[in-house]
């Protein structure tokens, strides 16, 4: 089985125990932290019974202009990633892959459809630095930057942990988060459905048309 329901109350209870970061720590090659993705990391996507509304973040986009998340993406489908550009495996695969299924739609749902990656390291990731970032991967991608502390409670308000940057036991800089992407829908803006990091390009090639509509994949 896929897919399964859960209750957006019990993956906000979970989710300071699902932190993951990009990026190994020690020589033997073991993860620093869990992998996040709801109760069932082996389940790519999880609809959601209770769905989380849409944070109320506004921020900084890679211009530098303010980007109000609800305003901006009011009443189309919309995909929010939290990451950061200096991960060197998780956060540039899951834009990837996302990248890919997004070229498989139709033109005008591939115009309606908004992918937000909202850096955890706020720090380091700058307008700029997020622009040519994602410029790489899709330009059609949103960026968004700004203060730690409201990136944090957003991401908390839709089941997802995320801590300070800080120095790993080698002294490199590692961003801890979720590494959910979560589905909002078009009819509702409220977030329904989780994909965790397992999920793959055909997954979301699979299931972009329905997540367009608002329908459940």
């Amino acid at each position: 089985m896929r897919k399964k329901t859960f209750a957006a109350a019990a993956l906000l209870a979970a989710a300071a125990l699902t932190l993951s970061a990009c990026g190994k720590e020690d020589d033997a090659g073991s993860p620093i932290a869990v992998v996040s993705g709801g109760s069932d990391a082996s389940k790519v996507a999880t609809v959601l019974d209770q769905p989380f509304d849409k944070p109320g973040l506004v921020l900084t986009d890679t211009r530098g202009k303010k980007y109000d998340l609800r305003k901006e993406t009011k009443g189309h489908p919309t995909l929010v990633y939290f990451g950061y550009t200096h991960c060197p495996d998780v956060c540039p695969t899951t834009m990837s892959n996302l990248a890919v299924a997004m070229k498989a739609l139709p033109k005008d749902q591939q115009d309606d459809l908004r992918v937000v990656f909202v850096t955890t390291d706020p720090g380091r990731d700058t307008p700029a630095e997020l622009g040519k970032w994602l410029k790489g991967i899709d330009s059609r991608f949103i960026g968004l930057t700004g203060d730690f502390a409201k990136i944090q409670a957003g991401a908390r308000s839709v089941g997802i942990a995320v801590e300070p940057t800080k120095k790993d036991k080698k002294g490199k800089l590692v961003s801890m988060h979720g590494t959910q992407v979560i589905a909002f829908s078009p009819k509702t803006d409220a977030g329904y459905v989780l994909y965790s990091e397992n999920a793959t390009v055909d997954d979301y090639t699979r299931d972009l048309p329905k997540l367009v509509e608002g329908a459940k994949p």
